[in-house]
C-alpha cells in the first residue's frame, strides 16, 4: 500500500455518522430487548402519547450499553462519533453530554479546581456555573463584566479585567469565561487565553451560545481556534441538537483528559439518551458538509431582518456598532438580532408576551427594554417574514401595550456584592427564611437568577445590599421570572442564620 493511500485512509470520513448508523442497524435487526427502556421500542406506549410524539421517537430510544453497542462498548460507537466531532471543530477531544451544558460546564470546572481552591469566574456566568461552585466547594473570584451604561447591558470581561483578577488571586487555578452572551456579545478569547497561559493556567469557555461559530469565518472566533483549553457548547441552542444535547471539548495539555472524563462521569447519567447522541452526530456531519452554505444564508437573512426592523418606527436594532468596541464587547454574533423596544413606551417583557399571545411568535429573551430574535441555519424567508409582520403589528398596537415597569435597576458597582462565605458553606449551612425586604445586610443562602438569561444576581455567600433587594422585588412585581429561589414569588429569601 503506497503512502498516498495510507494518508487518504487516515483522514476522518465526515460522511459517516457512527451513532446514526448503529441506530439504523439496530432498528433493522429485529432485536428483542429484555432490558430498559420499558416501552420496548414503543410497543408499550399509550397510543395517545405516540400520536403526539410519533412512533419513531420510541423506536429510536434504545439502551446504549448492550443495545446500541454491546456490553463492553467494543463497537466504539460513541467514541468514534466523539472523535469525528473533535476533528470537525479543531479540538483534541470531544465529549457528548445528554444532560445539557449545565453538566458540561460543571465537569469542566471540577477538572480545573477543587474544594477550597480559587477559580476566576466571569460574574455574568449562568446559574449552572454557580451550581458547580457550590458542589465543588470552589472559592469564586469574580471577574467584572464590561458595563454599557447607555444600554444598561453587561458584556464579557476583557483581558484587562482578567489580569486584574489574577493580581487579586494569583493562586487561582484558572478562569471561566462566558462568551457569547445571550445577546450575542463576545469576548476577546485569544488575549484572555494569553493572560491565563502566561500564568500556566487553563481557560474554560462557556460557549453555550456558540456551537455554530467554527463553521463560518464571518462569525466571531470559536474558542478552540482562539486558544481556549476547555470549551462547552449547547448544540441545541444554535445548532440542530435536541434539547439537552451538549458537547464539551478539550485542547492542549493544561487539563488532564483522564481527570476531565472522571469529573464528567461523576455527574453524568448512566442512562444517556441515544436520541441526543444521534442528533449531535448528524449535526456534525451536516455542518462539515454544508455548514458554511447554511450559515451564509442565515447571515443574509439576519442582515435583512435588521434592515427591515430599522425602518419600523419605535424599534431600534442593535448591532456591531452599538454593542462592540472600546469598553464594550470585543465582537458580536449577528445571528442574535437585538431589538430595543423602548421607543414603543413598553418593556421587552411585555413585547415578548404580546408577540406570543397575538402572533404565535416566540422569542427566547426579553428584558426591561429589549427583545432578542435568534436566527439559525434553520430560518427561511417565511419565518423571517412572520417575525417582521409580527413586529410591525406590535408597533401598530403600541397604545395597548403596558408602560415599562418601574424596575429599580442597580448601578454596576451596586451589583458587586461582597462575598463573605464560600458558596457551598452558605448553601448547605443553617438558614433563616426571611421577608425579602429584611434581607439587606444578610448573607444569601440561595441564588436568585432572573431568567432569561439565567445569570444570578445573588450568589450564596454574598452580602445582600438594598439596591439588589429592590431590583429583585420590583422586577418580580412587574413580570421578572426568578425560578431558582425556594420561594418562587420571592416574598421571602433564604439567608445564612445568625
Amino acid at each position: 500500500m503506497n503512502d498516498d493511500t495510507e494518508t487518504t485512509e487516515q483522514q476522518p470520513d465526515h460522511s459517516r455518522t457512527p451513532v446514526l448508523e448503529a441506530l439504523e442497524h439496530y432498528r433493522r435487526s429485529g432485536r428483542r430487548p429484555f432490558s430498559p427502556p420499558g416501552h420496548k421500542g414503543g410497543t408499550g406506549v399509550d397510543a395517545r402519547v405516540a400520536l403526539t410524539l410519533g412512533p419513531d421517537v420510541f423506536a429510536s430510544d434504545v439502551l446504549a450499553l448492550n443495545g446500541l453497542d454491546d456490553r463492553r462498548m467494543s463497537g466504539r460507537v460513541l467514541e468514534r462519533a466523539e472523535e469525528l466531532m473533535a476533528d470537525a471543530v479543531d479540538a483534541d477531544r470531544a465529549y457528548f453530554s445528554t444532560c445539557g451544558s449545565s453538566l458540561s460546564v460543571k465537569a469542566s470546572m471540577l477538572a480545573v479546581a477543587g474544594p477550597g481552591e480559587q477559580l476566576l469566574v466571569a460574574r455574568n456566568a449562568h446559574k449552572s456555573v454557580i451550581a458547580g461552585v457550590i458542589l465543588a466547594g470552589i472559592e469564586p473570584v469574580w471577574v467584572r463584566p464590561r458595563w454599557d451604561a447607555g444600554h444598561h447591558l453587561s458584556h464579557p470581561p476583557g483581558p484587562e479585567e482578567v489580569a486584574e483578577a489574577f493580581e487579586r488571586a494569583p493562586d487561582a487555578k484558572g478562569m471561566l469565561l462566558v462568551t457569547p452572551t445571550a445577546y450575542g456579545t463576545c469576548a476577546d478569547i485569544a488575549r484572555i487565553a494569553e493572560v491565563c497561559h502566561a500564568r500556566g493556567r487553563p481557560l474554560i469557555v462557556d460557549e453555550a451560545w456558540g456551537a455554530h461559530l467554527p463553521f463560518h469565518e464571518a462569525l466571531p472566533s470559536w474558542a478552540m481556534d482562539a486558544g481556549a483549553d476547555l470549551c462547552v457548547t449547547s448544540v441545541h441552542k444554535m445548532g440542530a441538537g435536541l434539547e439537552q444535547g451538549s458537547v464539551f471539548h478539550l485542547r492542549g495539555d493544561l487539563v488532564d483528559p483522564a481527570v476531565l472524563r472522571l469529573r464528567g462521569d461523576l455527574l453524568n447519567t448512566t442512562s444517556p439518551s441515544v436520541l441526543m447522541w444521534a442528533a449531535l452526530d448528524g449535526w456534525r456531519r451536516q455542518m462539515v458538509e454544508r455548514g458554511r452554505q447554511l450559515l451564509d444564508r442565515a447571515l443574509t437573512w439576519a442582515g435583512r431582518v435588521r434592515e427591515e426592523v430599522a425602518a419600523i418606527p419605535g424599534l431600534a436594532p442593535l448591532g456591531e456598532a452599538e454593542l462592540a468596541g472600546s469598553g464594550r464587547a470585543f465582537a458580536y454574533d449577528p445571528l442574535m438580532v437585538v431589538i430595543d423596544v423602548f421607543g414603543l413606551g413598553t418593556s421587552g417583557y411585555a413585547a415578548v408576551e404580546w408577540l406570543r399571545d397575538h402572533h404565535r411568535v416566540d422569542l427566547g429573551l426579553g428584558d426591561h427594554r429589549r427583545v432578542v430574535a435568534q436566527l439559525t441555519h434553520a430560518d427561511t424567508e417565511e419565518s423571517c417574514v412572520a417575525l417582521l409582520d409580527a413586529l410591525t403589528e406590535l408597533v401598530k398596537r403600541r397604545d395597548s401595550l403596558p408602560p415599562p415597569p418601574p424596575v429599580r435597576l442597580p448601578e454596576p458597582d451596586e451589583l458587586e456584592l461582597e462575598g463573605v462565605m464560600l458558596p457551598r458553606d452558605a448553601f448547605f449551612g443553617p438558614v433563616d427564611q426571611v421577608p425579602l425586604e429584611d434581607t439587606v445586610g444578610r448573607v444569601a443562602a440561595e441564588p436568585a437568577s432572573p431568567y432569561p438569561p439565567g445569570v444570578p444576581v445573588l450568589c450564596p455567600g454574598e452580602r445582600i445590599n438594598r439596591a439588589v433587594m429592590e431590583y429583585l422585588r420590583s422586577g418580580v412585581e412587574h413580570g421578572m421570572y426568578v425560578p431558582d429561589p425556594s420561594d418562587p414569588e420571592l416574598r421571602t429569601l433564604r439567608v445564612v442564620a445568625r
